[in-house]
């Protein structure tokens, strides 16, 4: 008799408790394809919160930017709730917040130790910044650093001139025009397009890139001037975020931050395969000349300068950080 009573006792108990619960699923937006390392972190970060929240918030990523969102649009889906949460080129978005537009200025870091310190000295800018667009950053990682891809080699400063270089944002575009190039602003899915007609002939991006674009089928050298190493944010919409209930955004944390040391590491690794990918296929990599990387490095000291001068708060104080 005393079972009978228990067990009904036990599986309402049990459904009251789960009812307790705030389940909560969200579409993930991640603009790479499935088997970049950055939309691969994206799924182990899903997975980790289905596992440190027992399942009552579940996250489906969809890799690719197959829900229709790859661009500056980004930090404007994500505010208003179109999108519960997406990963974010930030150079992509720096025309709407251009904090964001820090880990992108070029030769401001030179190896990751110096691209984590830039990441430490600007993160309370970057949160800062995400507070006003209504969301929050849960994780940021790093791309490689950028190269240029070309179909002839870089020997002297000579040679860029009249080079037509896909850049992925603003920094990169005013770099290479002070360099002698004509950069062109692409989607990244009509790059391969552009590359068989000649409306592009370079790129100015990762060796992780190149590899995922199968750039040895039109370019043929790769030269490391390590122009940048270009932060991705994974953001939630705030209004969600503050859905979950204190536990649930504990366990989030912890996810996020697990993840965020792992794609660290990841974007390392994955600049080593790539590199030697790239050489497998018949890519040249080469170091630039001394020449080459004197010109870079005045350039981007003097856009630095003159970013600095009409720069917003929040910018000037992420670089201020950085450089004490």
């Amino acid at each position: 008799m005393l079972k009978r009573i228990i067990t009904p006792l036990l599986m309402v108990l049990a459904f009251a408790f789960s009812a307790q619960a705030a389940d909560l699923k969200m579409d993930c937006n991640a603009i790479y394809g499935a088997t970049n390392f950055h939309s691969q972190g994206a799924k182990i970060f899903a997975d980790k919160v289905a596992e440190y929240t027992s399942g009552s918030v579940q996250i489906t990523v969809h890799p690719g930017g197959s829900l229709g969102f790859k661009g500056p649009e980004l930090l404007k889906t994500v505010k208003d709730g179109t999108l519960p949460m997406s990963d974010i080129l930030m150079g992509v978005v720096s025309g709407s917040d251009q904090v964001f537009g820090v880990s992108s200025m070029p030769l401001l870091a030179n190896d990751y130790a110096e691209a984590k310190k830039l990441y430490d000295a600007a993160k309370p800018y970057y949160d800062k910044a995400c507070r006003r667009w209504n969301q929050k950053m849960l994780y940021a990682a790093p791309w490689p650093p950028s190269g240029l891809f070309t179909k002839e080699p870089l020997k002297t400063v000579t040679n860029f001139e009249g080079l037509k270089t896909r850049t992925y944002d603003k920094n990169g575009a005013e770099l290479l025009r002070a360099a002698g190039a004509s950069p062109i602003s692409l989607p990244w899915g009509e790059l391969y397009s552009a590359l068989q007609t000649g409306l592009v002939d370079s790129v100015l991006t990762s060796a992780v890139s190149g590899k995922d674009g199968k750039f040895w089928e039109n370019l043929r050298y790769f030269t490391k001037i390590n122009y940048a190493f270009p932060l991705n944010m994974m953001v939630i919409n705030q209004d969600y975020w503050d859905a979950l209930n204190p536990k649930q955004q504990e366990a989030v944390l912890k996810a996020a931050a697990e993840v965020e040391a792992y794609q660290w590491a990841q974007s390392a690794k994955s600049n080593d395969e790539s590199l030697k990918i790239l050489a497998e296929k018949g890519i040249v990599i080469s170091e630039p000349s001394k020449e080459i990387s004197d010109m870079l490095h005045k350039d981007a000291k003097l856009m630095l300068e003159n970013t600095l001068k009409g720069a917003k708060k929040g910018f000037k104080a992420a670089i201020n950080a950085y450089k004490k």
